[in-house]
């Protein structure tokens, strides 16, 4: 399948799309046209202007005051990027890096950048055949946007720096070697154009919008399974106590629920208990507000990867070239520490549910087997999921609340939003883990209200994890099941 690269609004759904069912990218004739208009007008400016154009004529940063002759401006852009790939730290994973790509190429085409035509589909070409820059998750200030990550994922177009290709990790030069190309050769400016933006922070707030989005949906239907082997009460999902305060994010929640508890005999049971823990009468109002946190981000990521963000921004059709600051990471680095904040909360309510199911309450017996002493049993899965959840509570520190002056003072004020994603990614993966705990116990509890049934959503999804996971009888090595319990939350198709 092909999707075709134009002026249209490119939706974070198109981009799930895209990447999970392998389309291939294609310019529109647009947005060719647009390209090469852009680099004929900039090319014309640098033959004709007598004054110094910031990162076309000139160095970078804080080096802006030294012009260039014409003949080093193609060295200054090579310079530019060896100079910048300053990575280090764990790899990107390849399912980003091809995000970044995707939206790296999306910037490029609206014709505010400059870049030659080729340079563009050179990028197209590393995404369409599944050819992955070897990025870095340190680096990056995300101030003149991702200069760092950004140089690692474009120094291979040149025949620099290296790329992952069917497995094998192999540099720029023999990757074109095997591909029969040859590395492309940047004019002025194209260095700039590729290494400023957002699109190593961008890519890092996708993938977590994707799969956070993924996860508050299980979130539910896990935080269901747990009520029920808890001999938990159905009124706090009553849509009427949420008309009455009525945040979008908890009326879903508490509706999603009510759908999921249909026809459950074990709800319908006459509850000794009054009330429940908060950790689950108050799931319709944490589980919500981690929804509406997600739909905010998500609204204004939605801007993000649809604008041009390096600099200078090249307007030909106002015969303007104007350097400013689209490059900045602000406006998604506070979003993405919202993000990790909410996600955090949604592990930390899990943990709290599966306490609760290993306490020894409510008929359930001590850690969730039938012979406590002898058997530790669930006891030390909390333990994990209270380590996990605390170390995310540790990395919930905003990092756009910090900023360390670089370049020799000229970029005064950073917006550490690399840092926002990368620790949002470890969030993500730390709620995915936590989530997988509670089902581990919750799964285990319901069978303790044998032979009552849930509902048919929970039994069904109940009878799927115990084709993965079994009951445990007695103590056995536990570590397998927790990776199994994370590897159903990853493909099970979890009802909505």
């Amino acid at each position: 399948m092909i999707h075709k690269i134009s002026a249209g609004h490119l939706t974070q759904d198109k981009i799930e799309e895209i990447i999970l069912n392998d389309y291939k990218l294609e310019l529109s004739e647009e947005t060719r046209q647009r390209i090469i208009h852009c680099r004929e007008y900039l090319d014309n400016k640098v033959a004709t202007s007598k004054e110094p154009i910031y990162g076309v004529t000139t160095g970078f940063g804080s080096l802006c005051k030294i012009s260039i002759g014409e003949d080093q401006l193609a060295q200054l852009q090579i310079n530019l990027m060896m100079s910048h790939a300053c990575g280090t730290g764990d790899r990107v994973p390849n399912d980003i890096v091809k995000i970044m790509t995707l939206l790296k190429v999306q910037s490029l085409s609206y014709g505010y950048s400059g870049c030659k035509l080729d340079t563009v589909e050179r990028l197209i070409d590393f995404f369409n055949n599944d050819i992955y820059p070897v990025v870095y998750m340190q680096g990056s200030v995300g101030a003149s946007g991702d200069l760092v990550p950004l140089a690692h994922l474009c120094l291979p177009l040149v025949g620099l720096g290296e790329v992952e290709y069917k497995g094998e990790v192999m540099s720029g030069a023999e990757i074109h070697r095997r591909m029969g190309w040859e590395p492309v050769k940047l004019g002025s400016k194209e260095g700039l154009a590729l290494l400023n933006g957002t699109q190593n922070m961008s890519a890092f707030a996708v993938w977590s919008l994707i799969h956070a989005k993924r996860l508050t949906n299980i979130a539910d239907v896990i935080a269901a399974m747990s009520l029920e082997a808890y001999d938990g009460r159905r009124e706090p999902f009553n849509l009427a106590v949420h008309m009455v305060r009525p945040h979008q994010g908890q009326i879903a929640t508490a509706a999603h629920m009510n759908e999921l508890l249909k026809g459950s005999e074990l709800i319908e049971q006459p509850k000794v208990n009054v009330q429940d823990p908060y950790s689950f009468r108050c799931i319709p109002q944490v589980h919500g507000a981690v929804k509406d946190t997600l739909s905010y981000v998500k609204s204004i990521v939605d801007i993000e990867i649809n604008a041009t963000t390096d600099n200078p921004t090249v307007c030909p059709d106002d015969d303007l070239i104007i350097s400013a600051g689209n490059f900045h990471g602000e406006p998604i680095a506070m979003p993405m520490d919202f993000l990790a904040i909410a996600m955090c909360e949604l592990s930390n309510i899990s943990e709290r549910r599966t306490y609760k199911l290993v306490s020894g309450t409510r008929g359930l017996p001590s850690f969730l087997v039938a012979k406590p002493g002898l058997n530790s049993g669930f006891m030390i899965p909390q333990y994990t999921a209270a380590s996990i959840v605390s170390q995310s509570k540790t990395l919930c520190m905003p990092s756009s609340a910090d900023s360390i002056p670089t370049s020799q003072g000229q970029e005064d004020h950073v917006s550490m939003g690399a840092n926002a994603g990368t620790k949002l990614y470890r969030v993500i993966q730390n709620t995915e883990r936590v989530l997988a705990i509670e089902l581990f116990n919750a799964a285990q509890a319901l069978e303790f209200r044998r032979p009552l049934k849930s509902s048919p959503i929970i039994e069904r999804v109940h009878a799927e994890y115990r084709k993965v996971v079994p009951f445990i009888e007695n103590d056995e090595v536990m570590y397998p099941h927790i990776a199994r319990s994370v590897d159903f939350l990853r493909h099970f198709p979890v009802e909505k």
